[in-house]
């Protein structure tokens, strides 16, 4: 009877741990996407991992005109500002747990399409792994 409840109790915690990736994307209906061509990537002030830069890298690779900075507001006037929100974790080392992503009209703010990434520790990818693949269910073609 112990083995048992053993191997219950030893069965539970690995289901429990065993968490799955979620990644969606949305857009509202509206939004056109394929008229953007710059960009404002507003940094957290408190991003401390360069996730700001990797974003404003990997938009420029897309052929986009990708900038950066740390106001609310860009220096000029741009087709979309993207905003952000990272949360890191703690298992032997530090990984990105969570990454979302918004892209917003650049006049009005209205949010016109946004990505998230979920990945737990045992499905853990790189900060450059996780925007790409926000990036690319945002951006899909």
């Amino acid at each position: 009877m112990r083995t048992i409840v053993k191997i219950l109790g030893l069965a539970f915690l690995a289901l429990s741990l065993a968490a799955c990736a979620t990644m969606h994307a949305s857009k509202a209906p509206s939004a056109d996407l394929s008229t953007i061509k710059t960009v404002y990537v507003q940094k957290l002030e408190a991003d401390g991992y360069g996730v700001y830069q990797v974003i404003t890298d990997q938009l420029n690779a897309r052929g986009f005109n990708a900038t950066t900075g740390t106001s609310a507001d860009p220096p000029e006037p741009v087709d979309a500002i993207v905003t952000y929100v990272d949360r890191w974790m703690w298992d032997l080392s530090m990984y990105m747990l969570r990454l979302n992503i918004q892209v917003r009209d650049g006049k009005t703010r209205a949010i016109l399409a946004s990505g998230e990434s979920y990945r737990p520790s045992l499905q853990r990818r790189s900060k450059e792994g996780m925007v790409e693949e926000t990036l690319d269910a945002i951006f899909k073609k």
